[in-house]
């Protein structure tokens, strides 16, 4: 059986590709395995915090 890679792309205003050190978290669920690389920017100005609480908020307003 082969597993499939899928690739889960956002609009934001981080380079295309994350430095090939990034860390990377792996997640396999059922047949497809997940590779998140971990990227942040060295000029942001918003903690981790920050956004979270402004994309919770986003989430909340589109409901």
């Amino acid at each position: 059986m082969s597993e499939e890679t899928r690739t889960m792309q956002t609009a934001d205003t981080t380079p295309a590709r994350a430095p090939e050190d990034a860390p990377t978290l792996v997640k396999k669920i059922g047949k497809t395995t997940y590779k998140v690389r971990v990227y942040f920017s060295d000029t942001s100005t918003e903690t981790m915090s920050d956004k979270i609480k402004r994309m919770l908020k986003n989430e909340i307003q589109q409901m």
